[in-house]
């Protein structure tokens, strides 16, 4: 009796509201918000409402810092898609705020828990922490338009790198880690190619038709027909994340040995992301199948794969070089352009790079970091670098950093691909592992070419996938000694599935 009498005696929420301060402080809290909301819109009601949400994520990301790096692929992969559907929120930040909050959450759980913080010790964070110096050295550069301007441009280029390595090398660095990288990679390039697909042959949405119609409709909307672009910033990036996710999921098709089930899941994604990658219609992103299966194809140091490789890579230069084969379908026409060199669009690409060659005879350190793209448009609309077309990713970091900043990041870029190449080739042993790191050094190396053409390396979601993949790659010989034979493999990959 007595312990009911103490359920009923104990105070409710209610009860809490009738004490005069709470009452007077949800009074007064509803107002503001109230405010907020008639001041700034629906969207600020909304964000609102999703607090409680966002602090019990918190919480999660707090307890277990590894649940903030799935929260970052998510944000990495859809977020600015979003900003088509929400309006007002500075969304691109989202990725920003994920890597300050993981960080700060391993800060916190370092007083109760041991924080392996001597995993970033390696030889890729040095390199990327060089890259980063090189970067904030770009602070100074007399040619600089804006402190705003390298803020916002520098993160893609050097913050995200800068942050995203040493995490991966202390939070998410096991092969489970890897196996949950490429299936949460799987998943989002189905969503991404599946939604292409929809627009493609269902159409699109009132808020994608609202944006085509916009600027976008004289780049993605050619002769009548659609470039498509999923939920991704453009249809550039999308076709080259296509490629990227098509080359890295059908080598680990190719390779998968002990799972029927992932290997048919593997091959799906691969095929979907490869019809995604034509659709988009951007031709430049050809590059990265073609570039990184040839990298994967000498990885494989056998005669013979390397001749049929040779043989089928001629094959389809001779398809869209010198047959007008399928010329009626619209996405082969489009992808046939790429092998033109008298192609109208590369001709005005080389043109504006010799304008600029001239502009960047006399600035060996670049323009400044932001000096180009949309930063650039609002701080120095008159300057040469913000009017002259870039198109291309190493273009930009040309006219922005100079030959010096150029030469550093093919430096960096390169000895990435290459020690990792050597590693794959000669250093490991385990077959599963050699897969694995074959499958992400070629997407990177398509990726790298491809930003010969399109500025693909620095936006989303390609960015992240890219710098989370070389931190993989350097973990590759720690991967080896942990699984050192077949038979563990196998052992691996059942305890994985289970």
């Amino acid at each position: 009796m007595n312990s009911t009498q103490d359920i009923f005696a104990h105070e409710s929420g209610a009860a809490w509201l009738k004490k005069p301060i709470p009452f007077v402080v949800m009074i007064l809290s509803l107002a503001a918000i109230g405010s907020l909301v008639g001041q700034r819109g629906m969207v600020t009601g909304f964000a609102f409402m999703f607090l409680p949400f966002i602090a019990v994520y918190f919480y999660f990301i707090f307890k277990e810092p590894k649940i903030g790096i799935y929260g970052l692929f998510f944000c990495n992969y859809f977020i600015l898609g979003f900003a088509r559907y929400i309006k007002g929120l500075p969304l691109g930040m989202s990725v920003d705020f994920h890597l300050l909050i993981i960080i700060v959450a391993l800060f916190f759980k370092s007083f109760f828990h041991e924080i392996p913080w001597k995993n970033a010790k390696n030889e890729l964070f040095y390199i990327v922490l060089i890259w980063f110096a090189w970067i904030v050295f770009q602070i100074i550069n007399p040619e600089a338009i804006s402190r705003v301007a390298w803020f916002y441009s520098m993160r893609s280029i050097g913050l995200y790198m800068l942050l995203v390595v040493p995490l991966i090398f202390i939070v998410f660095n096991s092969v489970n880690d890897l196996k949950h990288f490429f299936h949460i990679w799987a998943v989002f390039a189905i969503i991404g190619a599946v939604k292409g697909i929809i627009q493609k042959h269902i159409g699109l949405d009132p808020f994608e038709h609202a944006w085509l119609m916009g600027p976008a409709k004289d780049t993605h909307l050619l002769f009548g027909k659609l470039r498509v672009f999923s939920f991704f910033t453009d249809a550039g990036q999308f076709g080259a994340s296509m490629g990227y996710s098509g080359v890295v999921f059908l080598i680990l098709a190719l390779n998968q040995k002990y799972s029927k089930k992932l290997k048919i899941f593997y091959a799906i994604v691969g095929v979907l992301s490869i019809y995604g990658l034509m659709i988009s219609g951007t031709r430049g992103s050809i590059a990265v199948p073609v570039m990184g299966f040839a990298l994967y194809i000498a990885l494989q140091r056998n005669i013979k794969i390397i001749v049929l490789g040779v043989i089928l890579g001629a094959s389809v230069f001779v398809f869209f070089k010198y047959t007008t084969i399928g010329q009626s379908n619209y996405t082969i026409a489009r992808m046939r352009t790429a092998f033109n060199p008298e192609d109208k669009s590369l001709q005005v690409r080389l043109e504006n790079q010799r304008k600029l060659k001239v502009y960047m005879a006399s600035r060996p350190i670049g323009a400044g970091i932001g000096a180009t793209g949309r930063q650039a448009a609002m701080a120095a609309p008159n300057s040469m670098a913000s009017q002259v077309p870039t198109d291309s990713w190493y273009v930009i970091v040309w006219v922005e950093q100079g030959i010096v900043g150029l030469t550093l990041h093919l430096l960096m870029l390169f000895y990435i691909v290459l020690r990792s190449s050597y590693v794959i080739a000669f250093k490991l042993k385990n077959p599963w592992i050699k897969a694995q790191m074959a499958a992400l050094v070629s997407g990177m190396f398509g990726i790298m070419v491809a930003s010969y053409g399109n500025a693909v390396l620095g936006q989303m979601p390609t960015v992240i996938i890219f710098y989370s993949s070389m931190a993989f790659l350097f973990l590759a010989q720690k991967y080896d000694e942990e699984m050192p034979g077949e038979q563990q493999s196998k052992i691996q990959l059942a305890t994985n599935e289970r």
